[in-house]
């Protein structure tokens, strides 16, 4: 038996309630809008744990990949294809897609957004330098706050959303 999700589109809240019921330790700090990388360095040393940047992109064939790489990753979009198995280079999705997929905005691309995903038409990849932290810190959907958990339960979670994540070593695109 599946665990049941919470209605689509999922919001922050219901997203924060959704872990907890399944017995996920997190904790989220509410903090400005963030937009990128650079903006999310200043929470340094507030936040345990491996920080993220999340890539939604597209390939020829109009597939899309969640991307969630350490932040300070040098991502080579040039071969990332190859190592991920995408037809042709890829490009940024476009922000309707990311809504409509993922239930975000851009700015507050999360490997949690994947709980959106019903269709399963996005493939998620993690970036494998991740896995060396024993916590994650993702936006809850939304980039006004920061969610913690561990490693090991974003796999769970993804999972329970009917994704089991493809683990790729983005050193061999560079």
């Amino acid at each position: 038996m599946s665990t049941p999700l919470p209605p689509a589109p999922v919001t922050s809240e219901s997203l924060l309630a959704f872990l907890d019921s399944q017995g996920f330790e997190t904790k989220t700090a509410q903090h400005p809008p963030l937009f990128t990388v650079e903006d999310s360095k200043e929470l340094r040393g507030t936040l345990e744990g491996g920080h993220t940047k999340n890539l939604f992109l597209k390939d020829k064939k109009s597939r899309y990949f969640l991307l969630t790489a350490q932040e300070d990753t040098d991502i080579d979009l040039k071969s990332l294809h190859k190592l991920m198995g995408a037809q042709g280079r890829f490009s940024f999705g476009k922000p309707d897609k990311l809504e409509a997929y993922l239930g975000v905005l851009p700015g507050a691309v999360t490997a949690l957004g994947v709980i959106n995903d019903r269709n399963h038409d996005v493939t998620f990849a993690i970036d494998q330098r991740l896995l060396e932290h024993d916590k994650i810190n993702c936006h809850p959907l939304v980039n006004t706050a920061t969610t913690t958990l561990r490693t090991d339960d974003l796999f769970s979670f993804a999972r329970l959303c009917g994704h089991d994540p493809m683990i790729v070593d983005l050193a061999q695109t560079v």
